[in-house]
């Protein structure tokens, strides 16, 4: 095992022990802070927001736009992988901050206009890092795994360690999946809609603040993209490492 693999070991070790904390006070406040936030949005952003959610994750899970020029790449080594990756992640990371600084100065119809755009950056960013480490995505089951690497980045802490035991453990969760015709039923868009509003709502809400919402929406978009980047790398490099050590080659 050369040195970069040891250190990719214990760097997994360290997010996946980060992935089990025990929610905080400030978990436990932040989220009494969302519901009343939540409580102040008229009832038809409640609905437009639910309705972007699910739209975008539906359509991204079987529209051929993600899907079609998404090749695995020509197989290389793990550290060429993870340098890809980086990458990907600093380029995504850059357009997310660009449009959240212009849709954040146009106030709160472009706030609003940036919800739906930001979630499509984020899915794109996810079929481009499978590529990455070789993921074939027309393969249903590989836009699933995207789709709970989502569901983890954005997860609340009362609810991310189940989350992480489904990844870990993906041969077994892939073992109860359904035909490709039916997987769609069996997700619970309520509860990922609403874990995802909970994550980045309360940021969303000061970002439609006039004359503040540009330096919010730069600042949200980028760190938004940073932990899905982190996310995203750590999730394919579990199934890398896994599949590596099967093979008998770490």
């Amino acid at each position: 095992m050369s040195r970069y693999e040891t250190e990719i070991l214990a760097d997994l070790h360290r997010w996946e022990q980060e992935m089990r904390k025990e929610p905080s006070l400030w978990d436990r406040s932040s989220k009494k802070l969302q519901n009343r936030f939540n409580s102040m949005l008229p009832e038809k952003v409640h609905l437009m927001l639910t309705k972007s959610i699910k739209s975008m994750v539906h359509g991204t899970l079987i529209g051929s736009e993600y899907i079609s020029k998404k090749q695995p790449l020509v197989p290389r080594s793990l550290r060429e992988s993870d340098e890809a990756a980086d990458d990907l992640i600093v380029s995504y990371r850059r357009t997310a901050a660009v449009e959240g600084a212009g849709t954040g100065a146009g106030g709160f119809l472009l706030g609003l206009a940036d919800f739906p755009i930001l979630l499509g950056i984020k899915m794109k960013f996810l079929f481009d890092a499978a590529g990455i480490y070789g993921f074939d995505v027309k393969d249903y089951r590989e836009r699933l795994y995207i789709l709970y690497i989502f569901q983890l980045a954005y997860s609340s802490p009362f609810k991310r360690v189940e989350l992480l035991e489904r990844i870990l453990n993906w041969e077994d969760t892939i073992g109860d999946f359904p035909a490709e015709q039916q997987y769609l039923q069996g997700i619970d868009w309520q509860t990922l809609q609403q874990d995802y509003r909970d994550h980045i709502d309360l940021v969303k809400m000061l970002q439609m603040v006039p004359g503040f919402g540009a330096v919010v929406g730069a600042f949200a978009n980028y760190r938004f993209l940073d932990e899905l980047g982190k996310t995203a790398k750590n999730c394919f490099r579990l199934r890398t490492v896994k599949e590596l050590k099967q093979k008998g080659w770490l």
